[in-house]
């Protein structure tokens, strides 16, 4: 790939204050405070999708929701805040990147709750807008392939903090892992870790620049829980969004009888309640060949994409039972890693990765999208 053919990586995310403009207008990310929704707010939230946006929500891979094609954007912030699912703070709305078990525990939510405070403080704003927090202190841990910097979880032996890409973490009490894990965003700010393009991430830097032995530890985490599907789960009904776009009209049904709605890193919406008959988009069936293709916004929504990417998801997902991606582009927005098969759009064809990142070299490349069931079948 040439430097002319490569996308363009905007190295940040969305927000609520700033929104990210794209082909079929702003795309405006919604935090819900501690990952959870009343459902008076999702009921509101699905309001100002069908009068200020597409109709439908995008469910993210960091626990969030998305608004795209958003018109009105002053009228968006006003409903927001109303919902009140709007920090006044811009800066601080845009580092409250901390994600939780949606099948929380008692000391999870008052740890996110001190985390998320001490995150308000002016030392903290030069964190990178992907820099984030896992919460994860089960008896198995549900987050275990979700990305985070600095994650706080359980070990035989208690409660452990854990810088990413370290396979042991630091013994801590529960009533001081916030502050332990404020500590560590400290001293990643402080030795360098955000590049001269604000960028940055805690396991490349200290790939280069050994953690301080006051954060090296000897436990190892619990074991990872076994990969959560749609359905009935513990006291949860999950509900996955098909390559993570849910039509408003679904999350307001969602809300009815539910006592809340959690938002999860898997593109799904944990239901406190019964779940009702729901659209095409909504995903129960925890055997439903789309759960294991993951696809992009693609053209036209996007500007960088020249392939339409989830109608041709939805058709060669029975194909693909080991897994596919299909991107709009070479950043692999939806899947940013290897996965068995991806497809890569580039000029209005595609390019097939077998084994590899939407980045890597191709095995085939310009292919015609009506040739590419038959290429997957071999």
């Amino acid at each position: 790939m040439t430097d002319a053919e490569a996308p363009e990586i905007k190295g940040w995310c969305p927000g609520a204050h700033r929104p990210m403009m794209a082909a079929d207008g702003l795309v405006v990310r919604v935090r819900p405070p501690l990952g959870v929704l009343a459902p008076a707010q999702a009921r509101g939230l699905a309001d100002l999708a069908e009068a200020f946006g597409t109709g439908f929500v995008e469910l993210t891979s960091r626990a969030n929701l998305q608004l795209r094609g958003v018109s009105d954007h002053a009228a968006v912030l006003a409903g927001l805040a109303g919902l009140a699912l709007l920090d006044d703070d811009p800066d601080f709305e845009a580092r409250r990147n901390v994600i939780l078990d949606p099948f929380r525990h008692a000391q999870d939510v008052d740890l996110a709750a001190a985390l998320i405070e001490g995150l308000r403080a002016p030392e903290f704003a030069r964190l990178p807008g992907k820099f984030g927090f896992v919460i994860d202190t089960g008896p198995e841990r549900q987050l275990a392939g979700i990305s985070g910097d600095i994650r706080l979880e359980a070990s035989d032996a208690g409660m452990i903090l854990r810088a990413d890409g370290q396979g042991l973490g630091l013994p801590v009490a529960c009533d001081m892992a916030a502050t332990a894990a404020l500590d560590l965003a400290r001293w990643f700010l402080a030795s360098g870790g955000v590049g001269p393009d604000g960028r940055g991430r805690l396991k490349l830097h200290i790939a280069s620049t050994p953690l301080p032995a006051r954060f090296c530890g000897t436990l190892p985490p619990v074991p990872a829980a076994p990969t959560v599907r749609p359905g009935a789960n513990d006291t949860l009904t999950l509900v996955a969004a098909a390559f993570g776009r849910l039509a408003a009209r679904d999350l307001r049904a969602l809300s009815q009888q539910a006592r809340a709605l959690y938002m999860t890193p898997w593109r799904m919406i944990a239901v406190d309640g019964p779940v009702p008959p729901l659209g095409p988009d909504a995903i129960t069936d925890p055997a439903d060949p789309r759960l294991g293709v993951s696809a992009c916004t693609g053209a036209p929504g996007c500007p960088q994409a020249t392939v339409e990417t989830r109608a041709l998801a939805a058709s060669l997902a029975p194909l693909a039972p080991g897994g596919l991606h299909v991107s709009g582009c070479a950043k692999g927005c939806a899947h940013p890693g290897a996965q068995a098969l991806t497809l890569v759009g580039r000029e209005g064809r595609f390019d097939l990765v077998r084994d590899g990142a939407p980045w890597d070299k191709p095995a085939l490349s310009g292919l015609a999208p009506q040739t590419l069931a038959e290429v997957i079948r071999r």
